[in-house]
């Protein structure tokens, strides 16, 4: 995602929309795989010394199951991507590494597939949680007062 700043109306912004290869990405180091390209579509603009950009980025990934081990598919969508950067005299500004960046936070730590959500004990709603024991007073401390230190 290379922006050339002579291609930016002076004073306005510029929308590109595309799509890249997810290669440059980074994904097989945190065992993530991409399903297709990275779509953008961005509104970039000089201030000053830097570029700003916002918009959004959406990338299909392949993902593991921590569950069930078993392979599935999600959409990242990063919405609203926002970046300022230092242009230090540049003419042609690459948004690839903040892109890496962003999506790389935006992945699950733990991937879970919809499957294995709702087979897990802990997805049941609070309704099928059962109450704790209570006294005879009602209250759930009640059975707490009822011990005593020896």
């Amino acid at each position: 995602m290379k922006v050339h700043l002579k291609q930016i109306p002076n004073g306005d912004t510029l929308r590109i929309e595309g799509e890249e290869s997810a290669e440059a990405l980074g994904l097989d180091e945190v065992g993530a795989s991409p399903v297709g390209p990275l779509h953008y579509c961005l509104d970039v603009g000089v201030s000053e010394d830097g570029l700003f950009a916002t918009g959004t980025l959406r990338l299909r990934v392949r993902l593991q199951c921590v569950v069930t081990l078993e392979y599935f598919e999600e959409e990242l969508l990063i919405d609203p991507f926002v970046i300022q950067k230092e242009l230090h005299g540049r003419e042609l500004v690459d948004l690839t590494p903040e892109a890496r960046e962003d999506i790389h936070l935006a992945l699950p730590a733990h991937p879970r597939s919809k499957a294995a959500s709702e087979r897990s004990p802990f997805a049941r709603s609070a309704t099928h949680v059962e109450s704790a024991p209570t006294a005879e007073g009602g209250s759930p401390w009640g059975v707490l007062d009822q011990l005593k230190n020896n």
